[in-house]
């Protein structure tokens, strides 16, 4: 009721949200899953999901096999799935080689500088990296499985941007 006396709440600019799974349905596949960086992919890059499932299965395995470090020996245990998530050293070269280019946003020690809002991030093809996350922007729509832009307040680590 007295909303307005609060000098701290602002109404920030939000990004229009389309309900995506990036085909993960269609594959046949059912269920919760912590799939992010695959339907993000599959979504900005255009590709179908099954290919970037088992593309990022095949890295994952790979990634395992080549390195001897806390992350391959994850991978060793856990598995080479990419349905309960992807780490950055995996999938950061993978999205490259999709025609995208690495933007970074957070410096260390600066705070935030870019927040996940359509007067922050550029028009065009984007995968955006927030804590925990990837979701897809496609020209100023948010593609994703559930909204996770916090009213616009979450922080944006950095993007990929589609280059050709």
């Amino acid at each position: 009721m007295f909303g307005f006396l609060n000098i701290f709440s602002r109404s920030e600019a939000q990004f229009p949200f389309q309900h995506n799974d990036g085909g993960r349905s269609a594959a046949g596949f059912k269920g919760g899953a912590g799939d992010c960086v695959v339907r993000s992919i599959a979504i900005a890059a255009n590709l179908p999901y099954f290919q970037v499932y088992e593309d990022l299965r095949d890295a994952n395995a790979r990634y395992a096999q080549e390195r001897d470090n806390k992350l391959s020996r994850l991978l060793n245990q856990r598995g080479s799935s990419p349905r309960n998530g992807n780490h950055r050293n995996v999938f950061h070269d993978y999205i490259l080689a999709q025609g995208f280019e690495w933007v970074p946003t957070m410096k260390v020690g600066a705070g935030c500088q870019v927040h996940l809002r359509p007067d922050e991030l550029p028009n065009g093809t984007l995968i955006v990296k927030v804590s925990k996350h990837l979701t897809a922007v496609i020209d100023g729509v948010m593609h994703d499985t559930h909204d996770p832009s916090r009213g616009g307040s979450r922080c944006v680590y950095g993007y990929y941007i589609k280059s050709r």
